[in-house]
């Protein structure tokens, strides 16, 4: 969810934060920033003096990958009738369970 956030948000602002990171996910600080070190250790992303947190190409790999998952699940969601709400909710939730072969079927049955 962390990397995702970081995408969306690295989108919408060229300066993404770990403060920019709770206000999105409504998480507390320490959980960011025990977050903020972990996905640091794995190579995922890098925080620079300021403060700043840019996604390595791994970090980016993964979190567009996450991304589409979602995406293409809350598609699905909305196509059956569920609402907007719900199905970004669902979505989020389903994201990290559901397997690649899944996904793919899904993209291929509504045309994506």
């Amino acid at each position: 969810m962390y990397l995702e956030t970081i995408l969306i948000l690295s989108k919408k602002s060229a300066h993404v934060r770990s403060i920019d990171i709770c206000e999105h996910m409504g998480f507390s600080k320490p959980s960011v920033s025990r977050a903020v070190g972990l996905l640091k250790n794995g190579g995922y992303i890098e925080v620079d003096t300021d403060g700043y947190i840019t996604l390595t190409a791994l970090g980016k790999e993964v979190a567009e990958r996450i991304y589409e998952r979602h995406n293409v699940l809350k598609t699905l969601l909305l196509s059956l009738g569920v609402s907007e709400e719900v199905a970004e909710s669902d979505a989020c939730k389903i994201e990290h369970t559901v397997s690649e072969e899944t996904v793919e079927a899904i993209k291929k049955f509504c045309k994506m």
